[in-house]
């Protein structure tokens, strides 16, 4: 058996790219319209790591998907968790739990998938202003 890639449903595709592309870092693999089933599929992946893939799945009707809770989480390692949260920062994300440990942090998608950012190798040492900041709402 081999992993193939997670698929989340997303409501704006233009938004769901920015988050994923330009802010997470991911790549599009590969992008499909499907003009007879009304939706786009594109497929992401981190630099590097075609393997892992994320399949985002735009279905051009719209639909009502909750708050995708019931969605656990998409996990990423990063070489330096605080750098990357300063990025999504940078871009505007939320950074719902902040890596005071120097090793995890939760941010989410704009379609409230949670990601999870793990540092590579060893915790970092802990450091402001992530180690006393807050929690912000739900991941």
């Amino acid at each position: 058996m081999k992993y193939l890639h997670t698929m989340v449903r997303v409501r704006d595709l233009d938004a769901s790219l920015r988050f994923y592309v330009d802010a997470l870092g991911l790549t599009v693999l590969k992008r499909k319209d499907y003009p007879e089933g009304r939706f786009t599929l594109v497929f992401l992946a981190a630099l590097g790591d075609d393997d892992a893939q994320i399949e985002l799945t735009y279905n051009w009707d719209p639909e009502d998907y909750g708050t995708a809770r019931n969605f656990g989480h998409v996990a990423y390692a990063v070489p330096n968790i605080y750098a990357a949260c300063e990025r999504l920062q940078a871009a505007g994300v939320t950074i719902n739990r902040p890596p005071r440990d120097g090793r995890m942090a939760f941010v989410r998608s704009p379609d409230l998938i949670s990601i999870e950012l793990l540092q590579q190798g060893e915790p970092l040492p802990p450091a402001e202003p992530w180690q006393s900041m807050a929690n912000t709402g739900r991941w």
